[in-house]
């Protein structure tokens, strides 16, 4: 098993994974988060396949909250549509009168439980570095 601490620690410690969101969807992404790199931890991948996984999961989640930023904050729901088509996000979009950001993370989230379908796993692309930190 890994030091699934320092993974968490790594986490907790980046403030651009929630930068701009509020306090509940700030929250339930950290939360996800933590139990993704607990899994990684329990995994047989070697220390810097995992430090390599947590980095991807980590760029996922930056343009998981970029979208949820411009979907709901900013009302570019364009933007936003294209963003996730450039992430290969697998998730539906959300309607376009859903602009609740807790409410579709949740969706988001579920969505990934629901279906067995892993944050890595959208063409083979976690995330691109076309995401932004705010």
């Amino acid at each position: 098993m890994h030091d699934v601490h320092t993974l968490i620690e790594r986490i907790l410690d980046d403030e651009s994974l929630t930068t701009g969101l509020e306090d509940p969807e700030a929250r339930l992404l950290i939360e996800w988060l933590v139990e993704q790199a607990e899994n990684l931890a329990r995994g047989t991948a070697s220390d810097s396949e995992v430090r390599q996984l947590l980095e991807q999961l980590c760029r996922w989640a930056r343009a998981v909250r970029r979208f949820l930023l411009l979907w709901c904050y900013e009302s570019d729901q364009g933007a936003a549509a294209q963003l996730a088509a450039a992430e290969r996000f697998p998730w539906p979009l959300p309607p376009a009168s859903q602009t609740d950001a807790h409410s579709i993370l949740r969706h988001i989230l579920d969505w990934y439980e629901q279906t067995g379908q892993s944050w890595r796993s959208a063409n083979g692309k976690a995330c691109s570095s076309h995401t932004e930190s705010h």
